[in-house]
């Protein structure tokens, strides 16, 4: 029985994590849970599971630290949301136990750092997000001397037909109208700008060791394959399922094993049919980078790197909230980022307290930038 703590556990990727764990209970166990502010909820997930808690937003890191201390859990689940992830993974490295990382903010701030833990405490780091998790598994199988170049997919989100005026007045609303993922407010408007991919390029490029230009991105609405690998030889090896969270989080709870689960394996032809006709096509587009520059900044502060990534993500929280609060429109975002990135963020990284530093002048320099 494996012993699983889950951080953020109120939000979609703990909720997918839990559903995952009432299914497989003879292989899982929960023995803790944190959430940011949703007491209730948590008070009842505790009573569900049997399972110590702590609500973040009271005990903060100390509360994590205590459950880590007090559960000796075998796995620990990292599904925060944002740069308030970044700690909790700190204190789960350094702890030696294994992380299913779902918050990439921590390998965009703090990769080289958080690698190091890793290494030093003899753990490992296992990506949850799907299109990582795709890359993981297909490096694995390829061989990582074998790998020329990975693919990204990307749904595209629920403006990727929209020209630049129509952009310019679209709503939190539609934002939120995700095509075909269901997940926390935050990252579907990011996936709306295209900077939850762009802060996925950065993340393959850590996690990974490659450099940028040995990532692409293409446009894949149907969210069917989660990404690919380009071998030397100019074969391409893709990861196909259902636009479901819960594989990658399987993934990584069973790793290094394979094993059979109660999720319906997926068919290619299992799809709607009208007069016994199979419906499901999947298709592919270049990304429109001159209207969603979010991707193409994120490319650049990859390049860059330093602290350009950093930089790139304290600007999106801060332009991405201030457009869900109304205060900006939605094509503001990328200008805000980009306005941040016009500064020299070239300081290279020693500890903890640089990536803050940095973190908090660039938050600083997007406030500026935002109407008053």
């Amino acid at each position: 029985m494996k012993k699983v703590l889950v951080l953020g556990c109120t939000g979609s990727i703990g909720t997918s994590t839990l559903d995952i764990i009432r299914s497989e209970n003879e292989r899982f166990s929960v023995c803790g849970l944190t959430a940011n502010s949703k007491k209730e909820a948590l008070e009842k997930l505790s009573a569900e599971f049997h399972a110590p808690f702590f609500l973040t937003s009271e005990d903060g890191s100390d509360g994590i630290k205590k459950l880590i201390d007090n559960t000796k859990p075998d796995i620990i689940v990292n599904g925060i949301a944002g740069s308030a992830g970044l700690m909790p993974t700190i204190l789960a490295l350094e702890s030696g136990i294994d992380l299913a990382l779902a918050n990439k903010e921590s390998v965009v701030m703090a990769g080289p750092l958080i690698f190091k833990l890793a290494e030093k405490h003899n753990c490992r780091i296992l990506p949850v997000d799907s299109e990582h998790s795709a890359i993981f598994t297909l490096i694995k199988q390829c061989g990582k001397e074998n790998i020329d170049s990975v693919i990204i997919t990307a749904s595209g989100g629920p403006f990727r037909t929209f020209n630049s005026e129509k952009l310019k007045t679209v709503t939190v609303a539609d934002a939120l109208k995700h095509p075909t993922w269901n997940m926390g407010v935050k990252i579907t408007i990011d996936s709306a700008t295209l900077g939850n991919k762009g802060l996925e390029v950065i993340e393959a490029k850590r996690l990974f060791n490659l450099s940028a230009d040995q990532i692409k991105v293409v446009v894949h609405p149907q969210s069917i394959i989660h990404s690919l690998v380009r071998t030397k030889d100019g074969i391409v090896y893709g990861q196909f399922s259902e636009p479901d969270m819960k594989h990658p989080i399987l993934q990584a709870l069973d790793w290094p094993k394979i094993n059979r689960n109660s999720m319906r394996p997926f068919d290619l032809t299992d799809s709607l049919f009208t007069n016994n006709e199979c419906k499901r096509t999947l298709t592919f587009e270049k990304p429109r980078t001159d209207d969603f520059p979010m991707l193409k900044l994120a490319y650049d502060a990859a390049r860059n790197d330093n602290c350009y990534p950093i930089a790139f993500n304290a600007a999106n929280e801060i332009a991405v909230q201030s457009f869900i609060d109304g205060k900006i429109g939605f094509t503001q975002i990328p200008e805000t980022v980009s306005s941040v990135l016009e500064k020299d963020w070239s300081k290279e990284i020693y500890d903890l307290k640089d990536i803050f530093e940095t973190d908090s002048l660039a938050r600083d320099y997007a406030r500026s930038f935002l109407p008053k």
